[in-house]
């Protein structure tokens, strides 16, 4: 196992990047920028044992600030102060109502026009016995993008010969605030030849909850049973295509204990052969098949990729029944999420 610092870049503004390679001694390795924490790639064999990338990026880190990307699918990229959607971008918290921006049609996603996606964060590189990583640290300050109290944010990236990736969110505050951190990784096991909608997944998840047509959550929790959104039982992602002519964009509820570190999902490539197992400790996970993801050079474009975000579920701040997203001065937030890759 090993990290190392393969490249510094200067953005526009001056300021310095770094992009570090992590591997480990099965032939796994990340590419991972200090620029919104975004893992650009992560290379995996085969079951031929040929290498391949599986994550959707940018080998050149000036391409995601270009204005074609502005606003765009945030590949691979930190999310926060909150992941998803918060309707109208308003919350009232302790009987003060905040206003964010609202950048997504009438909504506020992803922590707004200058999320933690489009932030330096500061880096720790790290090695010992069990695992190789790097640990990015940020200070999200009191009304930044319109949310409250000073958020201090450390994600520690891992990677270790039981090939298995970790992300581990901590946070603290010195006011309440809502918090809800994801990375948005998307996943194209075929090594980024072909759409997703054949890759087959299985997700542990009873209930999902349904949304409006601005993908804000009625406030239901349904039952996946006798739906399209069943995926129990593992299928293809194409396979329920006819009656949902834009894929899936849906946060579903993980089974299990929230705290707990439990399967969550399996995602596999008959062709390639290659797998991911997914466990989460956190209470949802939002399924994205990509519609719309956008060309780029010729690149991507729809279904391109498949993205399992795991987190809280959106616009809990404006949905009290749905798991506390409430951050307090005392409190630790304390996530986990770890991606295992293998064959099938």
């Amino acid at each position: 196992m090993n990290i190392k610092l393969t490249k510094t870049e200067k953005l526009d503004s001056g300021k310095e990047i770094k992009i570090y390679t992590l591997s480990n001694d099965h032939n796994i390795s990340l590419t991972i920028s200090t620029y919104g924490g975004i893992i650009s790639s992560i290379k995996t064999p085969d079951r031929n044992g040929k290498v391949a990338n599986i994550a959707l990026g940018f080998e050149n880190p000036a391409d995601y600030r270009t204005e074609a990307y502005k606003g765009g699918p945030y590949f691979g990229a930190l999310i926060g102060r909150y992941a998803n959607r918060i309707q109208k971008g308003k919350f009232t918290l302790n009987g003060q109502e905040y206003k964010l921006a609202v950048n997504n049609g009438p909504n506020h996603l992803h922590g707004g026009i200058i999320g933690f996606n489009d932030v330096i964060w500061q880096d720790k590189p790290f090695k010992n016995d069990q695992k190789a990583g790097l640990i990015l640290t940020y200070l999200a300050k009191d009304m930044e993008e319109g949310y409250p109290g000073n958020l201090s944010v450390k994600v520690t990236y891992s990677l270790n010969n039981k090939n298995e990736f970790s992300i581990h969110y901590q946070a603290t505050t010195d006011q309440a605030t809502p918090i809800n951190l994801t990375n948005h990784l998307y996943f194209n096991l075929n090594g980024v030849n072909k759409n997703i909608l054949n890759h087959r997944i299985k997700l542990n998840a009873d209930y999902y909850t349904p949304s409006d047509d601005t993908l804000i959550p009625t406030g239901e929790i349904l039952s996946v049973n006798n739906t399209p959104f069943d995926f129990r039982t593992e299928r293809e992602l194409g396979s329920q295509l006819t009656s949902l002519p834009q894929g899936y964009d849906n946060n579903y509820v993980v089974a299990g204990i929230p705290g707990e570190l439990k399967e969550a999902t399996l995602l596999s490539d008959t062709e390639s052969g290659r797998k991911i197992v997914l466990f989460t400790t956190q209470p949802g996970i939002q399924l994205y098949t990509g519609y719309w993801i956008p060309e780029y050079n010729g690149k991507f474009g729809h279904y391109a990729g498949v993205a399992l975000e795991t987190q809280h579920f959106p616009d809990s701040p404006n949905k009290p029944h749905f798991p506390n997203t409430i951050l307090k001065p005392g409190e630790l937030f304390d996530e986990k999420t770890v991606y295992k890759f293998g064959v099938l």
